[in-house]
């Protein structure tokens, strides 16, 4: 019975201690974010301006038809601010893991990974982390985007579906910033990362324009690509759960390139392998 009552004392502990950790680690990120106004509105003006300005010659754009999950015609600003939403999701799980290399670079990543605690649970800590910063960013552009009259259903944000969405969007590009992290050894390396992956992640996806469209123009093999880009479902699963409507197979990948992207993560920092293997050859260059 004592060895019983032992273990369980134990397991409270080490349950207590991790719960512990992640507060931490979540509160030292908003702490951080709360000291970098500028983070704040960047996040803002760079959707903003893709919506007051971009959208703005294209505003009829889609009056030949209705696209799903629309019931009705729709003007273009209708259309592109999920995708726009989902910019916000992306650029802020990029910027986390910019922020990665930093801390690696600069060896509090490494003290960190130091901490008596399962390694995972760590990277998942700081995972929430950015998925929370990413979430409250797009939550403020929702707001503003309809301040300034974008006929969104701000209130279908109060739903479990839609927030349930926004939240695995925001975990799974965390978990691929996460990813990411592991491969960028300089901080100067990220320039060609935001060329080669984030760019073609968000241009070739249904962000500004249906997939229709692209069949329509005959650009089929930009067509297939963004079917297969993760980034089209998490906007698809946003756009459709914003208005109530079944999103398909794009819930099923959202979160299998969640668990793919935060499992490599997992391995590329362990002691053995990715960042643990860098250390053991001295620092990253």
């Amino acid at each position: 019975m004592k060895a019983a009552s032992a273990t369980q004392e134990a397991a409270r502990h080490g349950a207590a201690h991790a719960l512990q950790a992640l507060a931490a680690i979540v509160r030292r990120e908003l702490f951080k974010f709360s000291q970098q106004t500028g983070r704040l509105i960047s996040a803002l003006v760079r959707p903003l301006l893709w919506l007051a300005v971009f959208a703005a010659g294209f505003r009829n754009v889609f009056g030949i038809a209705i696209v799903e999950p629309y019931d009705t015609y729709i003007s273009y600003d209708v259309y592109i601010a999920p995708g726009l939403i989902g910019m916000v999701l992306l650029f802020n799980g990029m910027q986390s893991s910019l922020a990665m290399v930093y801390d690696r670079e600069m060896g509090l990543m490494r003290l960190l990974l130091t901490a008596p605690l399962p390694r995972p649970w760590l990277l998942f800590s700081k995972l929430c982390a950015t998925a929370l910063l990413s979430m409250l960013q797009a939550l403020a552009f929702v707001i503003v985007a309809a301040l300034i009259g974008t006929t969104l259903p701000v209130l279908s944000l109060a739903g479990l579906h839609a927030l349930f969405a926004l939240a695995c969007a925001a975990l799974m590009l965390g978990a691929f910033g996460l990813l990411l992290s592991v491969h960028i050894r300089q901080l100067e390396n990220f320039a060609g990362t935001m060329n080669f992956v984030i760019f073609p992640m968000y241009f070739i996806s249904t962000a500004l324009y249906p997939l229709w469209k692209l069949q329509e123009s005959g650009a089929e093999w930009v067509y297939w690509l963004a079917r297969v880009n993760p980034f089209t479902h998490a906007i698809e699963w946003i756009r459709f759960a914003l208005y109530g409507k079944d999103p398909g197979v794009a819930p099923w990948v959202v979160l299998g390139c969640l668990i793919v992207c935060f499992t490599l993560s997992c391995w590329g920092y362990d002691p053995q392998r990715g960042f643990g293997g860098l250390t053991k050859k001295g620092p990253p260059g």
